[in-house]
């Protein structure tokens, strides 16, 4: 599971909503929202971006972390 996938599960059960509650709301498709949640690798992302606008957030660029980047973090 990626960090994407777990936030956007993690956020909907903290809500309280079903998969398909989710889906609903955010006028995604249910197929869509399971396969976001088990990390499919293809998914789109406009379609991410609407599943996270449901919790005030936006995917947007950013610099990969690799291990020396968090090493020198702390």
């Amino acid at each position: 599971m990626n960090t994407i996938s777990k936030f956007l599960k993690d956020e909907r059960k903290k809500a309280g909503l079903t998969q398909e509650e989710f889906a609903m709301r955010s006028g995604l498709g249910l197929r869509f929202v399971r396969d976001l949640e088990q990390g499919k690798e293809t998914c789109r992302m406009d379609k991410i971006n609407q599943a996270l606008n449901m919790f005030g957030y936006e995917l947007v660029p950013g610099r990969i972390k690799n291990e020396s980047d968090v090493a020198g973090d702390e």
